[in-house]
C-alpha cells in the first residue's frame, strides 16, 4: 500500500512524496509507491483539465485516460530542485497529451505528425490571408505567409485527403442511388462499351470538311438541336438536317469499310 495522501494540504503532501521519492537513502519499492501516490494525489487535476475539452465527441473517461498518461510523463520528469509547483508543471503537460489526442483522433489515415501540423499551418494562414486579401489565397501566397517552400504546401493541402474517410457501407441520401458504395464498386461502365467506337471514328472525323466537323460537334458533344446549330453557323435548318444525314451516312459506310 501506498503512504496516505488525504490530507487537506496536497501541496505539502506532493512535496513530501516527491522528496521521498528522490532521497539517496528510498528504496525502489518504496519509490515506486511514491510514485503512484503522487499520481493518485493529482487525478482530480487531470479531471479538471479534462473538463475543457468536454462535449467534442469523446468520453470523458477517456479524456481522463489520456490525461493522466500526460501525468504520470510530468511526475518522471519534475525536477524538484526548480521550486516550482508541481501543478504548475504538470497542467501543460497534460492538456498537450489530451490535444495530441484529438489532433491523431481526427485522421482516419495515420499521416506524419510533421504534416498534420503543417495542414493545421496552413489552415490559419488560409483563414487570415482570405480576411485580409477578400479571396482565397493561392498556394505560393500560403508558402510566403508560413516562410515555406510551395512543395510543402502543396504536400500538406494534399494530406487533408487523410482527415477523414467515408464507410464503403455508406449512401448518399438518394432513394434512387445504390444503397451503399459498396455496391456501386465493380459495376458495368455503360460507356465503356462506346470507347472503342469512338477511337474507331475519330480520325474519320478528323478527316472531314471543317463545316461537317463542327455541326457534329454542337450536335453530340454540345447537345444544341439542329435549329440552334442552323442559327450559329448561318444555314436553314434544313441545311444542316442535310448536312448533318449526309455526314452520317457517310461516317457509317467508312465504318463498315474499316471494320
Amino acid at each position: 500500500m501506498g503512504p496516505r495522501v488525504d490530507g487537506v494540504d496536497h501541496r505539502a503532501s506532493s512535496r513530501a512524496l516527491f522528496a521521498e521519492m528522490y532521497a539517496e537513502t528510498t528504496s525502489v519499492a518504496r519509490r515506486r509507491e511514491c510514485r503512484e501516490a503522487l499520481v493518485h494525489l493529482h487525478l482530480p487535476l487531470v479531471e479538471h483539465c479534462a473538463r475543457r475539452f468536454r462535449n467534442r465527441g469523446e468520453p470523458f473517461d477517456d479524456l481522463v485516460q489520456v490525461g493522466t498518461i500526460g501525468l504520470i510523463k510530468s511526475v518522471d520528469r519534475f525536477d524538484v530542485s526548480r521550486g516550482v509547483e508541481f501543478s504548475t508543471y504538470a497542467t501543460p503537460t497534460i492538456i498537450g497529451e489530451i490535444k495530441r489526442y484529438f489532433r491523431d483522433k481526427g485522421w482516419a489515415i495515420r499521416v506524419p505528425r510533421r504534416l498534420q501540423e503543417l495542414r493545421m499551418a496552413i489552415t490559419k494562414a488560409t483563414a487570415d490571408l482570405s480576411q485580409d486579401l477578400g479571396r482565397s489565397p493561392t498556394a505560393r501566397e500560403i508558402a510566403d505567409h508560413l516562410g515555406r517552400e510551395v512543395e510543402e504546401v502543396l504536400e500538406g493541402l494534399e494530406s487533408a485527403n487523410a482527415y477523414s474517410t467515408v464507410s464503403l457501407d455508406a449512401g448518399d441520401g438518394d432513394p434512387d442511388s445504390p444503397a451503399s458504395l459498396l455496391e456501386n464498386l465493380g459495376a458495368d461502365d455503360e460507356a465503356l462499351a462506346h470507347v472503342e467506337v469512338r477511337e474507331s471514328i475519330k480520325p474519320l472525323i478528323e478527316l472531314l470538311p471543317q463545316r461537317e466537323r463542327r455541326i457534329l460537334l454542337l450536335r453530340f458533344f454540345k447537345g444544341m438541336t439542329q435549329s440552334q446549330i442552323a442559327a450559329e453557323i448561318g444555314v436553314s435548318q434544313m441545311h444542316v438536317s442535310r448536312l448533318l444525314n449526309r455526314t452520317l451516312e457517310q461516317l457509317r459506310s467508312e465504318m463498315r469499310e474499316v471494320g
